[in-house]
């Protein structure tokens, strides 16, 4: 059997001090440097274990604080497992009336629950951070951090550090894309990008359409600002239907629209580029905003970058979303708007929310991304991701009992799984967690109770035996429901 990784042995080492209360919620733990004098280890070593230890959900990276411990889910939990979902869908009706969204309690009870130490983390929505070039940038941060004279107090301000701008811009221009690089905000991560954007362009109580399943942050964001949310059928080959959300605008006012084109989680789909155009032509005709969330797009597996909504914006209507921290480092949270028409509401919105985004990692980014190795990065994580889906979908139509259907996504790295119509995927995800594997519920990812036999898996991590093993234990689990 092959040795424990050093970076998992003192992970595991920092959660058991965790769990016997030598470091408590909220404490800061030492930052690279210092753990990596104290314990003999490299600083790859030291940044491969935090990052496991966040995605966890064990401790938590605060920008030019360093890392704190996470408050924990109750010691009756077990640790959390690998998302298993299918994007086999239905021809559902598109829902008459818009809903009220209430998702946020249960997506947050079962993300702790799919963080926690120990799990097969087949149910997380993060990507295997050992994938990501971690070393280098916090090489770069580090430097940064260590010639503050170089830096400026107005740096951090909206709308971000024009080196990180550039950069930005110029990885559109190479995917094709001509972007202004004065209509970018930073912001942290996308989800804020989201949430700036959907608060530039509707009010308490107006109507979203989303589509059906969707991501579950999408939601959060029309949830918090008190928004309803008008689900549309989305097929799982070419996204959402637009001839239904036309359709249901002509009986209700819809004040904005969001979708994930490319590689939607959970359903996997690339949406053809005619049906992208058709959707941003719709938009047109009625003033519509679309609030395009692109974290995936870099994470194709095919020959060529996607195009996105923007490549069919004359008008400035379409509202584009995106981030690192799925294709280069999730450690830093550092994401993007690009807003169009309502890019000066949006930077507004950026200084009143969060006021600033911290500049050493917009310039730790920017370095990287300027001493170049970003494309060959992501063709190895791209080739990687592709190689682990065929693994996963083949073990799951093996293990799991006849009528369970998968997606076959075309980039990211989840998969939707449909379950026979019997199971009950709440129950499922509460007899698995007691086995020590977590799988994402079906019902997360929508307004209203559906998708009960349906659930989300992680291929991103590595293919081994403990993984076969927790997938054949879910498979019986199914068979037992499915009885």
């Amino acid at each position: 059997m092959a040795a424990t990784p050093l970076y998992k042995q003192f992970a595991d080492q920092l959660a058991a001090s965790i769990r016997d209360g030598v470091l408590r919620p909220g404490e800061r733990i030492a930052s690279v440097r210092i753990a990596s004098q104290q314990h003999k280890l490299s600083v790859t070593t030291v940044v491969r274990a935090y990052e496991l230890l966040e995605s966890r959900g064990i401790i938590e990276s605060q920008p030019q604080s360093g890392y704190f411990v996470r408050e924990q889910a109750p010691s009756g939990d077990k640790p959390p497992a690998r998302r298993n979902a299918r994007d086999a869908h239905d021809d559902h009706p598109a829902y008459q009336q818009s809903t009220e969204v209430d998702v946020s309690r249960l997506v947050l009870a079962t993300l702790k629950t799919i963080q926690q130490d120990g799990t097969v983390p087949l149910g997380s929505p993060y990507p295997n951070p050992a994938l990501f070039p971690s070393q280098r940038v916090a090489q770069y941060a580090g430097k940064i951090m260590r010639d503050a004279s170089q830096s400026s107090v107005f740096d951090d301000l909206p709308p971000g550090h024009p080196d990180l701008l550039r950069q930005i811009a110029r990885r559109y221009l190479e995917n094709g894309l001509k972007v202004d690089p004065e209509e970018i905000v930073v912001t942290v991560g996308a989800t804020e990008a989201i949430n700036l954007c959907l608060q530039a362009v509707a009010r308490p109580g107006d109507t979203i359409a989303v589509e059906t399943p969707t991501f579950y942050a999408m939601l959060h964001a029309i949830e918090r600002l008190g928004m309803r949310a008008l689900e549309i059928p989305t097929d799982p080959q070419r996204g959402i239907d637009v001839g239904a959300l036309e359709a249901l605008m002509q009986t209700q006012p819809v004040a904005a629209c969001m979708v994930m084109p490319n590689f939607q989680n959970p359903l996997g789909f690339q949406m053809p580029d005619s049906e992208k155009e058709k959707l941003v032509r719709l938009a047109e005709r009625h003033r519509m905003p679309l609030i395009e969330n692109a974290v995936y797009s870099e994470l194709y597996y095919g020959n060529a970058h996607p195009s996105s909504l923007k490549n069919y914006d004359r008008e400035g209507l379409v509202l584009h979303c995106s981030s690192f921290s799925k294709s280069l480092t999730s450690a830093y949270r550092i994401g993007w708007a690009m807003p169009g028409r309502y890019r000066a509401q949006v930077e507004k919105l950026k200084f009143l929310n969060t006021l600033t985004t911290p500049t050493a990692p917009q310039r730790a980014i920017a370095e990287y991304l300027t001493q170049g190795g970003y494309e060959r990065h992501l063709r190895r994580v791209r080739r990687t991701f592709a190689q682990q889906r065929d693994l996963m979908r083949h073990f799951v139509l093996r293990f799991f009992p006849e009528g369970t259907q998968v997606s076959k996504p075309e980039g990211g790295y989840v998969l939707w799984v449909e379950l026979p119509g019997k199971v009950d995927a709440m129950e499922l995800y509460r007899r698995c967690l007691a086995l020590g594997i977590t799988v994402a519920p079906g019902r997360i990812f929508a307004a209203t109770n559906r998708y009960g036999h349906f659930i989300r898996l992680n291929y991103s991590y590595p293919w081994s035996r403990e993984t076969e093993q927790a997938l054949k234990l879910v498979g019986k689990l199914v068979q037992e429901l499915s009885a």
